[in-house]
């Protein structure tokens, strides 16, 4: 039995369940950190207690997958927010070395986070001043790019967005973007060393211009001066990428996917939070995770399905006007899913048409499906994240040895993106008192009650319809919030033989 060691960006299911119940279903033994050494939402996790835990265990582990700001700066979110020096941080990620020494054999899948430019202004998830200033910041970071990759016609840009804002703010958020490049170009010089096995950097909700894709080409460059490319992924992504990894780790050998469009345009679909089109996002997922793009559905290993705009994604659905439009036809696409699954094909599915959910439209459709033989569903948050389930999903499918574990890991993605995510949360937010998207303060317990009222029947209903047959048992217990807003619900449930 393989044990793997995993750390987490955060505590979040879809960053710590999630990867874990993907390595479980495969027969591997998960260990994870201590609750105190992890970070509960913006409040760092215990670097310390963190190192201690990784020495003592890591000698008896053939796999770590570990996230760089969790290791050395408490978590993804608390990295843009702590002032920890950046020698202290460079000092911590030494022990990645340390348990080299111990273990030899160790296999370390590592990855970082390139420090976003929030498209929202969230004072929580980001430095407390950027709910005031997140405007300008956002100004100042695409004038700066356009600067850098254009030359003296943006200066004058540059300058307006830079007397925007106050000096100090500046000069505190860019210093902050300035450690975690540090960190990320020591991570290189591991990969470099062999210290890392794999390393990925993801952009975390990115824009074709901006401080990100500046960090990106810095980066890009340090990895063409050490050559280690064909150790490394540089792409839009975050929450997903313990998923992309632990595909990789516990199936090393590449393997083939057969990419099917809900349009035959969709590979060009333009996207939200990130860079590029959707079909070069799709490869860069599928490339992180060991995978390369099969010529035909009959030499592939798995058909990754994947629901795009029709044109670009919209925030809110329904969206006629870029998503849901002739551009692309969904009862083809179900069509097509239910010729694959009839031909014994390993099938996941990614619902990128919109952020943050899944199409509406497209699970009524699913209904018709036998959703339980799908090898993978995915359709939470950025295309990105959802991507990067589905791929890993697909990629260990034939690995599976514990059929529980698997239901468990597909159902719960179908409770939270599509019952949840799409359905119950505007629900419930259309029942309270015009919620704040950083914090509910108050109005956190009604949340959660009207939560609970509206998403226990719908699991139930979606478990009986599609996973009764089965022969497994489902466990359900209370759903809750995951932090003080309604961005992340968890819905805890074991699935049993």
């Amino acid at each position: 039995m393989t044990r793997l060691l995993l750390i987490p960006p955060d505590t979040r299911p879809p960053t710590l369940d999630h990867p874990a119940g993907l390595a479980r279903m495969t027969g591997a033994e998960v260990r994870v950190p201590p609750p105190g050494a992890l970070p509960d939402f913006f409040t760092p996790g215990d670097t310390g207690l963190l190192r201690t835990w990784l020495l003592d265990e890591a000698r008896e582990a053939e796999t770590l997958v570990v996230c760089l700001e969790t290791l050395t700066l408490g978590g993804m979110i608390p990295a843009r927010r702590v002032t920890d020096p950046t020698e202290d941080v460079l000092r911590r990620l030494g022990v990645l070395r340390e348990v080299r020494a111990l273990n030899p054999g160790l296999r370390i899948f590592a990855f970082g986070v390139i420090v976003r430019v929030a498209h929202d202004n969230d004072p929580h998830e980001e430095k407390p001043y950027y709910g005031e200033w997140g405007h300008e910041l956002r100004a100042y970071s695409a004038a700066f790019d356009r600067h850098a990759r254009h030359g003296e016609g943006e200066r004058a840009a540059l300058e307006e967005a830079r007397a925007a804002l106050p000096p100090d703010i500046l000069a505190d958020w860019l210093g902050t973007r300035e450690r975690n490049r540090a960190l990320h170009l020591a991570a290189l010089d591991l990969l470099a060393q062999g210290t890392l096995t794999h390393l990925c950097l993801t952009l975390d909700d990115t824009t074709p211009y901006g401080l990100a894709a500046f960090d990106r080409r810095m980066l890009e460059a340090r990895a063409d001066e050490l050559g280690v490319w064909e150790r490394l992924d540089l792409y839009p992504g975050a929450d997903e990428v313990p998923c992309t990894l632990i595909a990789r780790a516990l199936r090393p050998e590449p393997v083939r996917a057969w990419v099917r469009y809900s349009g035959v345009l969709g590979a060009g679909a333009e996207l939200i939070y990130e860079d590029r089109p959707a079909g070069e996002l799709v490869r860069a997922h599928l490339r992180a995770a060991g995978c390369r793009m099969a010529d035909t559905p009959d030499a592939a290993d798995f058909v990754l399905a994947v629901n795009t705009p029709g044109t670009r994604q919209a925030s809110f659905q329904p969206d006629f006007g870029a998503v849901d439009t002739p551009m692309r036809n969904l009862p083809a696409f179900v069509d097509d899913l239910r010729d694959d699954l009839a031909a014994g094909r390993a099938v996941s599915l990614a619902d990128i048409a919109y952020p943050n959910g899944a199409e509406r439209r497209l699970w009524t459709l699913l209904q018709t499906l036998p959703l339980a033989n799908l090898a993978g569903y995915a359709a939470w948050n950025t295309a990105g994240n959802t991507l990067g389930s589905a791929v890993a999903f697909g990629k260990l499918a034939p690995l599976v040895r514990d059929r529980a574990a698997h239901t468990a890991a597909l159902f719960a993605r179908m409770v939270d993106d599509a019952l949840y995510q799409a359905f119950t949360r505007p629900e419930v937010r259309a029942r309270l008192a015009n919620p704040s998207p950083f914090d509910l303060g108050e109005e956190r317990a009604e949340a959660e009650a009207w939560l609970r009222e509206l998403i226990t029947p719908r699991i139930r209903a979606l478990w009986a319809r599609h996973f009764a047959h089965t022969g497994l048992r489902l466990d359900l217990g209370e759903a809750r919030l995951a932090w003080p807003r309604l961005f992340t619900g968890v819905f805890p449930l074991e699935v049993r033989a």
